[in-house]
């Protein structure tokens, strides 16, 4: 295969797994997944986030790495900056928030495939605890941790956001990078944080919100919302004023809540949309994975590959599911209706009501 079809096909999913989701279940999942969406209530689809959540990234995990390496984040980016630079310059600023030091013990919720937690590791020479509910990716985390020397300085713990095993007051701060969106309940979700980080210390965090732009009352917003939680495997996403409330009702002093985006585009410097990676053109490779051209190729690629047993049955409409979220978020973020990035730093207060 030639290096120009290497970027456009992820031939990263033809790795056998050894655990995750099992080669042949792959075709079934996905219909599995759209069904929740298609049929099942909020209330039905929060009664199963778990489960839901996991299928998502045993599916998606391959792809996610293949589109955005290690790293499975948004990231507004200034002229002249590269992606790369930009995605790891959006971490760093929550390290500096949050105060992370030589030595602290952090916590990391939903820390993928650890990308966001060796630059922590980089950056600041602290120690890294990532929680994550989904096998797969601990598997591929760890395995990337060996090959960056880092395996004294970042573990694991398979978990539940709502409902963690360590002590309280066990951490030096946390953050979570565009991840407690999947969480089934925000204010368990956020408590949870509060209980396990030490008196004083921050919460650092960047939440997928729909802005105020977003009305319910408009078919088309709530078209283009159902569509990022489809894509994104969410249970649902609520107001930034809402998280703001789940936060101070967690029992954290909130000190800071920004969205990010619209801090960016406020702006008098020039810069790049978040969403800009998903828009299609045909002058970089990025670009082109989202043209119809790209697509279709990678669509074709997906289905040789099922055909030669190479990849799971079904991989296909895989990508399915991701274009159709890709479309949805560049339609969010043009109507400003939705963000990634609403940034929020919360204290726990050293004395406690």
């Amino acid at each position: 295969m030639s290096a120009g079809a290497r970027e456009i096909a992820p031939t990263n999913i033809i790795r056998r797994r050894n655990g995750g989701t099992n080669n042949e279940n792959v075709n079934a999942t996905a219909d599995r997944f759209r069904d929740r969406f298609e049929k099942a209530s909020i209330e039905e689809r929060k009664a199963e986030t778990t489960t839901m959540v996991n299928e998502y990234y045993d599916m998606v995990t391959d792809f996610y790495e293949y589109g955005w390496c290690q790293n499975f984040h948004f990231a507004p980016r200034y002229n002249g900056e590269t992606f790369y630079e930009s995605i790891a310059r959006h971490e760093y600023f929550l390290a500096a928030r949050g105060g992370f030091m030589e030595g602290d013990n952090i916590v990391d919720l939903g820390c993928g495939v650890g990308g966001p937690a060796r630059n922590m590791v980089r950056l600041t020479r602290c120690k890294v605890t990532g929680v994550n509910n989904n096998d797969y990716q601990i598997m591929r985390a760890r395995r990337h941790d060996a090959r960056a020397g880092m395996t004294d300085n970042i573990n694991y713990a398979k978990a539940d956001f709502c409902k963690m095993s360590f002590a309280d007051n066990t951490f030096d701060g946390a953050y979570a990078i565009e991840a407690t969106c999947h969480a089934k309940d925000k204010l368990k979700c956020y408590s949870e944080v509060y209980r396990v980080i030490k008196p004083g210390t921050c919460f650092v965090l960047y939440e997928w919100c729909m802005t105020d732009k977003y009305d319910p009352g408009n078919e088309y917003h709530c078209n283009i919302k159902h569509r990022i939680e489809l894509g994104d495997g969410l249970p649902e996403m609520e107001s930034c004023k809402q998280v703001i409330e789940y936060m101070k009702k967690a029992g954290f002093e909130v000190e800071e809540a920004i969205d990010v985006i619209e801090q960016f585009e406020s702006s008098s410097i020039k810069s790049i949309p978040w969403y800009q990676p998903l828009v299609s053109n045909y002058t970089s490779v990025q670009g082109l994975r989202s043209t119809p051209v790209g697509r279709f190729l990678t669509n074709i690629m997906c289905r040789v590959l099922e055909l030669l047993h190479l990849a799971p049955k079904g991989t296909h409409k895989v990508t399915e599911i991701l274009e159709e979220a890709a479309d949805s978020l560049v339609l969010g973020g043009k109507l400003g209706i939705f963000t990634p990035s609403f940034y929020i730093r919360a204290r726990k207060p050293v004395k406690q009501a």
